[in-house]
């Protein structure tokens, strides 16, 4: 069984970073991004690790990245392969990118 999901948001100047923690696990996941500019930002990296996968950790990673540009007003760019995979997985998601 896996626990709650709790997401937390880092940020410099020009890049940061989504962590997410799961209840009863020592091991964090992220998903970094630059800011290219107020209207995008890239996604750079999705880490999970092993001891996450499988608990859906990088694809709720994924939702707060897409929740975050429509509130927020800016596009993604998925360098990263599994946000890109995502993106292709979740039509409903197109307004969200810039691809």
């Amino acid at each position: 069984m896996t626990g709650a999901i709790t997401i937390d948001i880092e940020r410099s100047d020009s890049k940061g970073r989504y962590v997410a923690r799961v209840e009863g696990h020592s091991e964090e996941a992220d998903l970094t991004f630059s800011i290219a500019s107020p209207t995008l930002v890239i996604a750079d990296h999705t880490g999970v690790p092993d001891s996450l996968r499988g608990t859906g950790t990088g694809l709720a990673l994924v939702e707060r990245l897409v929740a975050d540009a429509r509130a927020k007003g800016f596009k993604i760019m998925p360098l990263c392969p599994f946000v890109n995979a995502q993106r292709k997985k979740h039509p409903e998601w197109a307004d969200a990118f810039n691809v």
